[in-house]
């Protein structure tokens, strides 16, 4: 079985509260594990992930909504379980704002091929 991952993108120019940051990226994380649960050839995926992985995840950062669409866009081409997140605008933001995308659980060689070039947050 290869290495298994799930990368969350958030995006750094929204300058919120790092509580927000995070609760964008769990609210990310679950979304594609759920996307994940329901397309029957990821279960076997899954299962490792949460067993022999312990859920490994990676927290990386993109400058726009620009790319952050762009990264969501080039995984949903891959057909790897992911998610995009849009705040609905009740806190912190005044209009609905795409803040968060998570990509796997998946193999971590076809996640780098998108977001390798990310860096860590």
């Amino acid at each position: 079985m290869p290495a298994i991952k799930q990368v969350l993108v958030i995006r750094k120019d929204l300058k919120v509260r790092k509580g927000k940051m995070i609760a964008q990226g769990a609210h990310a994380s679950l979304m594609a594990y759920l996307s994940a649960l329901g397309n029957r050839a990821n279960m076997m995926m899954v299962y490792e992930w949460l067993q022999t992985h312990k859920q490994t995840k990676i927290c990386v950062g993109v400058e726009s909504e620009e790319e952050l669409l762009a990264i969501h866009a080039k995984a949903q081409a891959a057909s790897l379980p992911c998610s995009l997140v849009l705040d609905s605008a009740k806190t912190e933001f005044d209009v609905p704002t795409y803040t968060a995308v998570a990509i796997g659980p998946a193999d971590s060689d076809q996640i780098d091929k998108i977001t390798k070039e990310l860096k860590l947050l």
